[in-house]
């Protein structure tokens, strides 16, 4: 039976060496990538990182600019980090806290009202160490609408996260977590059942 890992997308990233070339030392991305990171990295420290901390639309702009899609009510703060704009998706209310760092070779896709607290760190890719080259491999990964990454908890590269799903502080998520279900731990297991927002409660009805 196939793992659910292994099902996942991913995409390896392996520019090719010379025979004498030791492909440890070659770089993992072209070079328009490695210069359009450049220019961000840039405009981050530059505009980005030092904007006040109300100037939500200010930020949202600048990722727009580089490629991302940002839905409105987005609270992006600006010491939170973004490794590539155009790989990062947000729907609407979605929050990137100081020190919450997204690393997203490939795509990763923020739901509404999905939080990223603080030194939050989301892993959107690795090494395939079994390989003589060591290419890097990343993959496409989802954050479910009202889910929550507490602060200095970290998401492995593959993992997605269910509606409403909660990781508890300085937890390590290795494996996807179920819907409107609280984790914590390294690696993170079940602790219990959130209450499902999404549902009209019985006081609705």
């Amino acid at each position: 039976m196939t793992s659910p890992a292994r099902e996942r997308s991913r995409t390896v990233h392996n520019i090719a060496v010379n025979a004498e070339e030791n492909p440890y030392h070659r770089a993992s991305f072209s070079l328009k990538n490695r210069l359009a990171r450049l220019v961000w990295q840039a405009v981050y420290l530059l505009l980005y990182r030092i904007s006040p901390r109300p100037m939500y639309a200010w930020r949202s702009m600048l990722l727009r600019l580089f490629g991302a899609t940002i839905g409105p009510g987005c609270h992006l703060y600006p010491g939170g980090k973004i490794w590539a704009p155009w790989n990062l998706i947000c729907e609407d209310c979605c929050t990137l806290a100081d020190g919450a760092e997204i690393y997203n070779p490939s795509t990763i896709y923020l739901e509404s009202h999905c939080i990223i607290s603080q030194q939050a760190y989301l892993c959107g890719a690795t090494h395939d160490y079994n390989h003589p080259d060591f290419p890097m491999v990343s993959y496409s990964m989802r954050l479910g609408a009202y889910s929550w990454i507490c602060a200095r908890a970290s998401v492995s590269p593959g993992v997605n996260v269910g509606a409403g799903a909660v990781l508890g502080l300085g937890s390590v998520a290795s494996q996807d977590l179920e819907p409107w279900t609280v984790y914590s731990g390294v690696p993170a297991v079940r602790v219990k059942a959130r209450e499902n927002r999404q549902e009209p409660s019985r006081e609705d009805v």
